[in-house]
């Protein structure tokens, strides 16, 4: 069973967080560039890797809460892209 951080709306659930939104990692719904806020690297969500249900075909596990923080509806951003909006973002980049 898949417990949900935080209650989203019928919205949210069809179209994701919009970029600039930090998002519990196990809340993913919508394919984008994410920048994972407890490393800075760069994930890549690509609309494949996104089961009916919704939920991300990955499941890291870990002792403290993964955050990532959408920062593009396109997974394959250029990287200097992807650096700069970052950036803007105020995140950390380690990509």
């Amino acid at each position: 069973m898949r417990a949900e951080a935080t209650p989203r709306t019928t919205v949210e659930r069809q179209n994701g967080p919009r970029a600039g939104a930090a998002v519990p990692f196990d809340t993913i719904t919508s394919a984008g560039a994410y920048v994972c806020n407890w490393s800075g690297h760069l994930l890549r969500v690509p609309e494949h890797s996104l089961m009916p249900s919704g939920p991300l075909a990955l499941n890291i596990i870990g002792g403290q809460p993964l955050t990532v923080t959408k920062i593009s509806d396109d997974p394959d951003l250029p990287l200097p892209q992807a650096r700069g909006l970052a950036r803007s973002y105020g995140l950390s980049v380690g990509f």
